[in-house]
């Protein structure tokens, strides 16, 4: 009888724990961010608000004070963070772009601000022709240095975004330490990267500076969940909610992890629910279809991606999704041709190693393989080390007959499954 009393028990726990869908691989804890999941206001979004409101006015009452205007689009712009709505983005632009007039694009402030605004619509040679004027006219060089080493890694200019990088060496100095990871993480040696963003976490903490101290936390839990250190990367998002609690890209990657780690769907599916009542991007959208790809339900695949191509043609995003079309339209014959289109011009906004990795992947997608190596060959291989370029060049490598090349590629993809997400598992078994 007591045998039989073990055995009911046992079973019971795992019955217990098939419910709760708790498992080796569970790292999420619903119960550790469930607050942010309702929340009903937002303070930051309040005070922007207020912001506009208040320094409208003055600008109203006086018109020749043109720095009114860079207060009032800084705050648009925290509108567009928040939000994730392209109106405000495009506001901020045009505020930005009124106060540089007025100022006959002489202050270097005002510049800097506008090149940051046209660096995330995608605009980066634009941002580095301000960039380049901002630094011509001398004040606050550093800072300008800073801004030309972002829109350079942008463009792929990686000999000049060094020479900046260079130039305002300091260890101490968050600014540089931040740019140094994202140097070391562009030339693949993410475990560096790690340690120069947790330094300048530190700087942060020491400092107490709540704005620093979220973007560190937020982008060590990408940095940590890239090198599988999931449990490390939770933490961090956790960390960057206790700050913000309407830090809705931390919930994005809690959302990932129950996904891609613990193949919890619902709950990625629930806490996505909740970030796009209140930021709502077309790529939310891609997240669902990938979500119901997974889950074998290929109506609900197709109304997301009709739902994200919708958003697109409703709303003008400019450039700012080439990437994501690209990568959608490849993976169909009757769309092959529009992503090759899109590619060629993705290219010419910005020829780095990705934007000709999409390239040639368009091309082995139209049935050049031929062309897809060359591409690949002179313009990717040692020179992005990213997972799905990477499972690019692998397939392009398969197509032409390379075996010999896509035996090491494979090894390292399958360290990186929780990156590229559970659907891309059997296509990397499959090399």
């Amino acid at each position: 009888m007591k045998t039989l009393s073990k055995i009911l028990s046992l079973l019971c726990v795992v019955l217990l724990t098939s419910c709760t869908g708790k498992s080796d691989n569970q790292i999420t804890n619903a119960t550790d961010y469930e607050k942010y999941l309702h929340l009903k206001d937002n303070k930051s979004l309040d005070l922007a608000h207020k912001e506009i409101t208040f320094w409208q006015n003055k600008f109203d009452k006086a018109p020749n004070q043109s720095p009114y205007l860079s207060l009032i689009a800084s705050n648009y712009a925290v509108l567009f963070e928040y939000t994730g709505k392209i109106e405000n983005l495009y506001k901020t632009e045009s505020l930005l772009e009124a106060s540089n007039r007025a100022t006959h694009y002489g202050r270097v402030g005002t510049l800097r601000s506008l090149a940051r605004n046209y660096i995330a619509q995608h605009r980066f040679k634009e941002a580095l022709a301000l960039a380049n004027t901002a630094f011509t006219i001398g004040e606050g060089k550093k800072e300008t240095q800073k801004l030309l080493f972002d829109v350079q890694m942008e463009l792929g200019n990686y000999k000049e975004a060094l020479s900046n990088l260079d130039a305002i060496k300091d260890l101490n100095d968050y600014d540089y330490l931040i740019r140094i990871a994202k140097w070391n993480d562009h030339n693949g040696d993410l475990p560096t990267a790690i340690q120069f963003m947790e330094k300048a976490r530190t700087i942060a903490e020491k400092e107490d500076n709540k704005t620093l101290r979220i973007w560190s936390y937020s982008n060590l839990g990408d940095f940590y969940g890239h090198a599988g250190r999931i449990q490390d990367s939770y933490n961090s998002y956790l960390k960057t909610l206790e700050l913000d609690p309407n830090y809705s890209y931390a919930l994005k990657g809690i959302a990932w992890i129950a996904f891609s780690h613990e193949k919890n769907t619902a709950e990625a599916k629930r806490i996505i629910a909740s970030i796009t009542q209140k930021h709502n991007t077309p790529d939310f959208y891609l997240l669902k279809a990938q979500i119901a790809q997974f889950e074998g339900n290929t109506a609900e695949e197709n109304k997301n991606t009709k739902a994200y191509l919708t958003m697109l043609q409703t709303h003008d995003y400019g450039a700012m999704y080439n990437k994501y079309n690209v990568l959608l339209f490849a993976d169909k014959k009757e769309t092959a041709l529009k992503a090759l289109e899109i590619a060629k011009i993705e290219v010419n906004h910005r020829p780095t190693p990705d934007s000709y990795d999409l390239l040639a992947w368009s091309y082995y997608n139209t049935g050049d393989a031929k062309k897809a190596l060359e591409i690949a060959q002179n313009h990717v291989v040692g020179k992005s080390f990213e997972p799905r370029v990477q499972y690019h060049l692998a397939t392009i490598y398969k197509a032409n007959n390379f075996a010999q090349k896509i035996k090491p590629i494979k090894e390292e993809l399958l360290k990186s499954t929780y990156e590229l997400g559970p659907n891309m598992e059997s296509k990397i078994a499959q090399l």
